[in-house]
């Protein structure tokens, strides 16, 4: 991993990111019995690349892209103290690239970012069963502040 670098996606990144994509939903699918069953996105990589107000990194070891996240502006809850905040998302490592500190670089890379746009405020969501994940984000500093219930 001593060629492992951060560096902002590009449109030519886009079939990988596509399956990074479907590996999260993949993942996220035990935890989300409300997930449609056939083919689904969550993102528009393509555009969130292209906007001027979200920043998509990938981790890019030996030429091979192995791990992504993004940040994105957005605009706060009117009853929040700060009118913009920092979303994260799109966070994958493939498997075995896991366990190297690889997510924890390219969030803290996303917060760099959003510090550089005048954001204080970051914001994330995990699935409350996915223990990894939300030790992982913790570790950078992150808590919980609000959760989602369903009932169904």
């Amino acid at each position: 991993m001593s060629d492992l670098i951060i560096r902002a996606a590009v449109q030519a990144d886009l079939p990988i990111l596509k399956e990074f994509e479907q590996d999260i939903i993949a993942t996220e699918r035990p935890f989300n019995d409300s997930l449609k069953s056939e083919y689904i996105c969550y993102y528009d990589i393509g555009a969130l690349i292209d906007s001027e107000n979200s920043s998509v990194l990938v981790a890019e070891d030996d030429g091979m892209i192995v791990g992504s996240g993004y940040a994105r502006i957005r605009e706060s809850k009117a009853h929040l103290t700060h009118d913009f905040h920092v979303y994260l998302g799109f966070m994958f490592v493939a498997p075995t690239h896991r366990g190297r500190g690889i997510n924890q670089l390219v969030i803290q890379s996303l917060i760099s970012w959003g510090k550089s746009q005048g954001m204080q405020d970051f914001y994330l969501e995990a699935y409350a069963q996915n223990n990894s994940a939300l030790r992982a984000y913790e570790k950078l500093g992150f808590k919980a502040s609000l959760l989602e219930m369903k009932l169904s």
